[in-house]
């Protein structure tokens, strides 16, 4: 299974690591990582993301970048904003670029 491509219709699994350029972590699905950046909340469950491609359920660059990926590869991903929350608006993130490293944990088809 692990030679599958990830394809719209599929369930994938994703660790992330978002961050801003320079460093500063401002989430992850990763309990140490979230525990290194000083982001550690014990209410949170700290597990993959299940995003299914091609139901804009993240941010378009974040879907875009997981289509094509394989189970337990990983992927460092830079984001302008037009690809993340928008160049402008009301979410906090607008106007930021972001990364995010992208780890896929599994694959399901429909």
């Amino acid at each position: 299974m692990s030679d599958v491509a990830a394809q719209n219709g599929d369930t994938v699994s994703v660790h992330y690591l978002g961050k801003f350029p320079g460093g500063k972590v401002f989430d992850t699905s990763m309990k140490q990582e979230a525990i290194s950046a000083g982001l550690y909340s014990p209410a949170r469950d700290y597990k993959p993301l299940q995003v299914v491609l091609g139901r804009h359920q993240v941010i378009s660059g974040f879907e875009d970048a997981l289509v094509g990926m394989r189970i337990n590869e990983t992927k460092e991903i830079t984001l302008p904003p037009e690809k993340a929350y928008g160049k402008t608006g009301r979410h906090p993130m607008a106007g930021k670029t972001l990364q995010f490293r992208l780890l896929v944990t599994n694959i399901k088809r429909p």
